[in-house]
């Protein structure tokens, strides 16, 4: 990133950058020094801040408990396949779509998904390996890929980046091997996500998934289904987004008003259960580019005009929550700020505990001159996990 980019997103001048990295000025405050971690994605503070500081993790949330049965399941490789028999495909199917409606139900979705899992893991697995022909091989891979699919759901933001990204790749792998349009495009969906989280250096790769993608999928969507549509419309958006974390104003607000014309045209009630995709998250969307762009002013406007009532899931709710809290803190409004969190709080805690955004605003919020604030941010941060009581 060169240092202009990087001042930009900071809202100082590159001279002022200039004389950060050569150690003329002194270390900023916490609030600034939280900004920088987040526009250059550094997970740990102390990589900023010096090695005689305390270790503080920012974008990566907690170890579940759950995470070492799900490790295990996916670093196992069935080859006695023939133990027992896998599960039919259509049953495997169910089995996903339940899973997806637990996890947009639940509060604490990743307990939901960490125990579901591990069994849907290996039945994915084995219904791949015992596929008597290139027809049940290729529906089985179709499954596999979108367990995948769920299980980044599960790993993202946990401490082993190393497994997330073997999910990101075999449901790359498993998906085209199934040849099947939607599962490609929802495999590219969170390849792109994952390589955009990465940092500012693999935004072009996330590019490059998103593009290569939206290709192959253009010339199928006049006969589309929906969900093939939809995940169209969701990969439009996530170039919109790639180029909001890169600054490109007409280029970001241009993607989402692609990704919104898609939407308009899916059924008014349609919810895409792994990219929450559909009408009603255009609203929030349109929050998540304005932030990006670090446009206060418009960011406020949106969050407090984006209606959302019809997403049914409760961590898309707390998300789109979190991008409200990072608008109204860019707009100056604190105190709304906060509310935001704690109604983030409210409708999904796991959520506001493994985002690394809303972990920022909690610790700004900590040291703020309010003591109103500094409260309600110690007593949320203290239920996240962030404090100790």
């Amino acid at each position: 990133m060169s240092r202009e980019v990087l001042a930009g997103l900071l809202g100082r001048s590159a001279s002022w950058v200039k004389q950060i990295e050569g150690g003329r000025l002194q270390m900023p405050k916490l609030p600034m020094v939280l900004r920088i971690a987040e526009v250059l994605r550094v997970g740990d503070l102390a990589e900023l801040t010096g090695e005689g500081t305390v270790p503080t993790a920012l974008f990566t949330g907690p170890g579940h408990r759950r995470l070492p049965e799900v490790r295990a399941a996916i670093d196992a490789f069935p080859f006695s396949a023939r133990s027992r028999e896998a599960p039919g495909v259509a049953y495997l199917r169910e089995g996903l779509a339940r899973a997806w409606a637990a996890r947009h139900a639940a509060p604490h979705h990743r307990d939901v998904l960490g125990a579901l899992l591990p069994g849907l893991i290996e039945d994915a697995q084995l219904a791949v390996l015992q596929a008597d022909t290139a027809a049940q091989r290729r529906a089985a891979q179709s499954v596999l890929a979108e367990t995948y699919a769920l299980s980044q759901f599960f790993l993202a933001y946990q401490p082993d980046s190393a497994l997330l990204w073997r999910a990101v790749e075999r449901g790359m792998v498993a998906a085209q091997e199934s040849e099947d349009p939607h599962a490609i495009g929802v495999a590219a969906w969170l390849a792109a996500q994952a390589h955009r989280d990465s940092g500012h250096a693999h935004f072009d790769a996330a590019d490059a998934v998103t593009h290569a993608t939206l290709r192959h999928l253009e010339p199928l969507l006049p006969d589309a289904d929906d969900d093939v549509r939809a995940i169209a419309g969701a990969l439009r958006f996530e170039a919109g987004y790639t180029a909001a974390r890169r600054g490109e104003t007409g280029t970001a607000w241009h993607y989402w008003d692609t990704a919104h014309a898609v939407a308009r045209r899916l059924p008014a009630a349609y919810f895409h259960p792994v990219t929450s995709f559909s009408r009603a998250v255009m609203g929030a969307h349109a929050v998540t580019v304005a932030v990006e762009l670090h446009m206060g002013g418009e960011s406020a406007r949106q969050a407090h005009g984006a209606d959302t009532l019809g997403l049914p899931s409760r961590p898309r709710r707390a998300r789109h929550h979190v991008e409200r809290a990072r608008a109204y803190q860019l707009d100056g409004r604190l105190d709304e700020s906060l509310t935001a969190l704690a109604q983030a709080y409210d409708a999904a805690p796991e959520t506001v505990r493994y985002n690394g955004y809303a972990r920022r605003i909690l610790l700004e919020e900590t040291a703020a001159k309010s003591p109103t604030r500094r409260r309600r941010a110690g007593e949320l941060a203290t239920r996240v996990g962030l404090l100790t009581a």
